[in-house]
């Protein structure tokens, strides 16, 4: 980093392996490369986070996603943190999972009652985002919470995918405590691409705070999940 004016720490972590820990990775790393900036003399630190972290709470990997932004902060004090909701793109872990399997599943089983509210951010407006921050002539650090332009429940966003692929699932709702089940048994058999954090994701909102500096201030018009699915579907036909 000797000689860049800004960094930015966009690591992280969704399941844990051996040393690959949320603690080494979203705290440990984290403060580290914020040592190393602050050392290196760059003007800029940005760190992405995720929105609703928080130090305090029961999740290990929201929790730990909250003293990473501690940790940053208190190594490289004007460090901006970004806090986007869950992210989609074409070839992601998301969007491209979810209609992989409402492609394959004639029946879909939701987490919970799909009432969990979701605010897709498309991952090249944050990335946009990112370099506006850099770029911005205001030095104060901020915590921006970036979410697309539409919010949903969790069933209304699995029905609009559906829609956008010419599908017709029928949605069956799954209690939590059966994906725990689930996510215990995945988490001991190897192979199986669920773990109890993530199940403890789907519980907890993820849509930006009206309270927060979002896209609105940094000049950018959010993509929704219909248009860059529409392209997305266009170009595999």
């Amino acid at each position: 980093m000797v000689g860049a004016y800004g960094a930015v720490n966009a690591v992280s972590l969704y399941r844990e392996r051996g040393g690959e820990t949320f603690h080494s990775v979203h705290v440990e790393a984290a403060q580290l490369v914020a040592v190393q900036a602050r050392r290196a003399g760059v003007e800029r630190l940005v760190h992405v986070s995720g929105i609703g972290a928080d130090a305090a709470s029961p999740s290990l990997y929201i929790r730990k996603r909250g003293e990473g932004e501690r940790a940053v902060r208190a190594e490289f004090a004007d460090a901006f943190i970004v806090r986007p909701a869950v992210m989609f793109g074409p070839d992601d872990a998301f969007l491209g999972t979810v209609l992989k399997l409402l492609r394959r599943l004639p029946i879909y089983p939701m987490f919970g009652r799909g009432r969990t509210r979701l605010q897709p951010a498309h991952v090249e407006d944050v990335a946009e985002a990112v370099v506006r921050i850099i770029e911005r002539a205001e030095p104060h650090p901020t915590v921006f919470e970036f979410g697309g332009p539409t919010r949903y429940s969790y069933e209304q966003l699995l029905r609009a995918i559906a829609q956008q692929a010419g599908l017709s699932p029928r949605l069956i709702p799954i209690p939590f405590t059966v994906w725990h089940a689930l996510a215990w048994a995945s988490e001991i058999l190897p192979g199986l691409p669920l773990t109890r954090n993530q199940v403890e994701l789907m519980r907890i909102d993820s849509v930006s705070s009206p309270e927060m500096s979002g896209f609105a201030e940094l000049g950018i018009s959010p993509h929704s999940i219909e248009e860059i699915l529409q392209g997305m579907l266009s170009n595999r036909r």
